[in-house]
């Protein structure tokens, strides 16, 4: 590894994070353009998703895989099947790849899929606010400078294929950035009590339904 001027990296050090697709199921894209070229640093975002927002982690296996995406989930056992008002927030650490096109620029995205939300009260949708992630650097034998990188509490290898302890260490500045918000469709309360009886109809029909069947076919 090489020593990276990290004063200079901290100064100019931008990060962006976007949604793609539309609906429950998105990709998070997430861009990091540091302040000089990262040499044989590896580069990784640590994400905090509120519990509005998942990663499903039999999906991120399926992926990682393929090697189309690197990612670390704490936890890693994730109820995907949870509303949002009983899960938590889950900590993504998403390594990423360098950008052809650019040496101090990298790169990652991981899917996430919204959960769904207790019924709004004059509103059909809830808002899902993603915040900053944070730019994590692990670089061998380089002197980060204590002025802008700090150690951080990540207990993760530099890489998703390797199993060996890494000390990350986090930018103390804040990246230009502006927060990622996702908008969930959900049911208005006003309607509950429609909603319960027609669902209360139609299961007494269905049941009819069948035990008529089970009547008229059925051998007892």
């Amino acid at each position: 590894c090489v020593t990276l001027d990290v004063q200079a990296a901290c100064q100019d050090t931008r990060v962006t994070q976007e949604l793609l697709k539309e609906g429950f199921h998105r990709d998070l894209l997430v861009k990091v353009e540091l302040g000089e070229d990262a040499g044989g640093c590896a580069v990784a975002a640590q994400i905090r998703l509120p519990p509005g927002i998942y990663v499903d982690p039999y999906e991120l296996a399926t992926l990682q895989q393929h090697n189309l995406t690197k990612a670390v989930l704490f936890p890693d056992v994730i109820d995907v099947e949870a509303p949002e008002y009983l899960s938590r927030d889950l900590l993504v650490l998403l390594f990423l790849e360098r950008d052809t096109r650019c040496s101090r620029c990298f790169r990652g995205a991981v899917p996430v899929h919204a959960r769904y939300h207790r019924p709004g009260e004059g509103t059909e949708e809830a808002l899902v606010v993603l915040e900053s992630p944070e730019v994590l650097l692990c670089c061998c034998h380089s002197h980060q400078s204590a002025e802008c990188w700090e150690p951080a509490e990540v207990d993760a290898p530099c890489s998703s294929d390797n199993t060996s302890p890494c000390q990350w260490h986090s930018t103390k500045h804040r990246p230009a950035y502006e927060e990622s918000m996702l908008r969930v469709p959900v049911g208005l309360r006003e309607h509950n009590s429609l909603v319960c009886a027609l669902t209360l109809l139609t299961t007494g029909l269905c049941s009819g339904l069948i035990l008529a069947a089970a009547c008229k076919y059925g051998h007892f």
